[in-house]
């Protein structure tokens, strides 16, 4: 503990440690309010005072200082089971579906050749059936570093010859650089989906996508993890997982540690949003976004001398109704919007 980036690290992860109760955010910002003599200051009173020696040894200062270096530093680093348990281990299957004859709707389930053979046959159905829109739902994306398969799909969305991305490591004199090199298989409005779990690959392709397709993005700002990583490790069943190289996209810059802020911001509780890629397995996603319309007073009813509001009501009552994924209806919303102003100009 010699340097000050030492110590405040120690310090850090020490109190971290020592209690769960105080916000790691505001103990991070209290920490770097110190300057090195005071970090000192700070572990030699420590060491004088603390009521629990065994916390102080040799021991749990190490563990204090991985610990506060890992929570310093997420998301790039982390620990982790060993790679074979920490595969997902029910990864959603690829969907498709043309959604009110008004967008087409794709949820890849993972970045991997054969989402994205399925993603050309989609985007082929949806142009020969001139939809307007497409829907590229990255919210059920495992984790991953799959960039070149990130890069596949920009390119199906984004003019030829764009820069798409760059991945470039700390010490590196050349950065690695992914271009688009085909011409676009869909031309029309495109809208990605995010939320707080969309990271790495999935990320940088919505930050692409944005970029360099005007795509817009709906959903919850992602999680910040747009680097390449590698994993290291450090027991029988655990690797240091730590990011090693940047991602950047042109103009918007680094992902990595800050994210995606989606342009329009909204969000499901994770309990909701699994309850309906569950559902849509069997169901498909159309089900889950429009509200059904209730039945309205008519003629015909006046004649039979019945009221259908009053048989909704009654039915509503007994019937408990489906989830709605309000991410959806969303970006169904502003689907309508863009392409009414687009019919009317």
């Amino acid at each position: 503990m010699k340097t000050w980036a030492f110590a405040i690290f120690f310090s850090f992860g020490l109190a971290a440690f020592a209690t769960e109760k105080a916000p790691s955010r505001q103990l991070h910002e209290a920490v770097n309010t110190l300057d090195a003599a005071e970090v000192q200051k700070a572990i030699e009173i420590l060491r004088a005072n603390f009521l629990s020696a065994d916390a102080l040894d040799d021991d749990a200062q190490q563990r204090a200082l991985l610990e506060g270096l890992a929570s310093r530093l997420a998301p790039g680093v982390s620990i982790v089971p060993t790679a074979s348990d920490s595969k997902p281990k029910d990864l959603l299957p690829f969907l498709a579906e043309i959604i009110d004859n008004r967008a087409g709707y794709i949820r890849p389930g993972a970045l991997d050749a054969d989402s994205l053979a399925q993603t050309d046959v989609a985007l082929k159905n949806f142009t020969d059936k001139e939809m307007p829109a497409a829907i590229l739902d990255l919210r059920a994306v495992p984790p991953g570093s799959e960039f070149d398969v990130a890069a596949d799909f920009a390119r199906r969305f984004t003019p030829k010859g764009k820069i798409l991305f760059t991945i470039q490591k700390p010490n590196a004199k050349q950065e690695r650089i992914l271009t688009s090199d085909m011409d676009p298989a869909f031309n029309g409005i495109l809208i990605v989906l995010t939320d707080s779990d969309t990271l790495g690959a999935a990320e940088v392709l919505a930050a692409t996508l944005r970029q360099n397709a005007g795509a817009m993005v709906i959903g919850a700002e992602t999680a910040g993890a747009g680097a390449e990583y590698s994993d290291f490790p450090i027991g029988t069943d655990q690797i240091l997982r730590v990011a090693v190289s940047r991602v950047s996209v042109p103009e918007a810059g680094s992902l990595f540690p800050d994210g995606v802020k989606p342009d329009i911001a909204i969000s499901l509780s994770s309990e909701v949003q699994s309850q309906l890629f569950e559902l849509s397995r069997e169901n498909g996603v159309s089900a889950y976004i429009f509200d059904k319309e209730r039945p309205r007073m008519n003629e015909a009813a006046l004649v039979a001398n019945t009221n259908p509001e009053i048989t909704a009501t009654e039915e509503s009552n007994e019937e408990t109704p489906p989830p709605r994924d309000t991410v959806l209806q969303r970006a169904m919303d502003i689907v309508t919007a863009i392409t009414f102003y687009k019919n009317a100009k």
